[in-house]
């Protein structure tokens, strides 16, 4: 019979394995490199598995590894979040809350409920990641994300997920100031010009994709820009076009250097929801700052 597995282990091996090597968890947990790898062994005999393939360069995940990592991973945020539950129900403010937010969320939105949920809160931790729903689903499923306002295309994890609408936002087709096309009234028009978007796996730019398919008008992406920063900047200092939400191109810093095309055939709504997973209950600090991002998105 399998011996029991101790939370030291599952912390020890959760940390080599997302930083591939005994030396980097070692630092990170401050831990000695015998006292880690001691861990990892009793981990493995426990199991009757192994876990890791050692290399020169560090360690790797071997297949029953990866499965295990999953699992225990989420096993280790779960006991987080439960503790910091707790600690908030009875009327503690402290704790960490990890959410993702859209670029145009970032951009707009989020600096406002931030501030005032650190005003409210100044002792809670808050990490906040930017990009599409299709890079964050991983921190989702594995509970290192509590949720995401983000837009939404449907997809194999919709039975994993749980979606609230929040807003609907207008995105347009944008140039920098003064580029030579930007009095064009169609798309057929900007199909020689070069073009920059985020990658269209998912979310509002897989729609996207597909409604300039059917207007049999769909340019060529030349470069993919998966942070809001690299495609502005491409924008406002090139005759790159890219389509970026109105709200952002209203923004007083940003909107000085770009312009927004007016089409003859106005690009699809770009719905944002929040975004989290079906099977788990937000502390109440982050169930606090959801309810921030409900107001502020009316």
């Amino acid at each position: 019979m399998p011996s029991q597995i101790k939370m030291h282990q599952l912390r020890a091996f959760v940390s080599v394995a997302r930083h591939g090597s005994i030396r980097a968890a070692s630092r990170m947990m401050n831990l000695s490199q015998p006292a880690l790898t001691k861990s990892i062994k009793e981990l493995e005999e426990s199991l009757g598995a192994r876990l890791f393939i050692r290399r020169r360069q560090g360690v790797t995940l071997t297949d029953c590894g990866e499965g295990f990592f999953k699992r225990a991973s989420l096993i280790l945020e779960e006991l987080r979040v439960a503790q910091e539950d707790i600690t908030q129900r009875l009327g503690g403010t402290s704790g960490r809350v990890n959410i993702g937010v859209g670029a145009s969320i970032a951009r707009t939105v989020m600096p406002e409920v931030i501030d005032r949920f650190h005003r409210e809160f100044p002792n809670v931790k808050v990490r906040i990641a930017e990009g599409q729903l299709v890079s964050m689903i991983p921190e989702l499923r594995q509970g290192e994300l509590d949720f995401t306002v983000n837009t939404y295309y449907q997809g194999p994890f919709d039975n994993e997920l749980l979606y609230e609408k929040l807003m609907d936002k207008e995105y347009r087709v944008v140039a920098r100031r003064g580029h030579p096309m930007q009095n064009a009234r169609s798309m057929k028009e900007l199909l020689h010009c070069d073009w920059t978007l985020p990658t269209p796996r998912g979310s509002y730019y897989k729609l996207l994709s597909e409604v300039f398919s059917e207007m049999d008008a769909e340019p060529n992406i030349s470069v993919i820009c998966e942070t809001f920063m690299s495609c502005t900047s491409l924008i406002a200092k090139t005759d790159f076009l890219s389509v970026l939400s109105v709200d952002v191109i209203s923004d007083p810093v940003i909107g000085q250097s770009l312009v927004a095309l007016d089409l003859d055939v106005p690009l699809p709504t770009a719905t944002f929801y929040l975004i989290q997973r079906r099977d788990t209950t937000l502390t109440p600090m982050s169930a606090h700052l959801a309810q921030l991002f409900r107001l502020y998105c009316r």
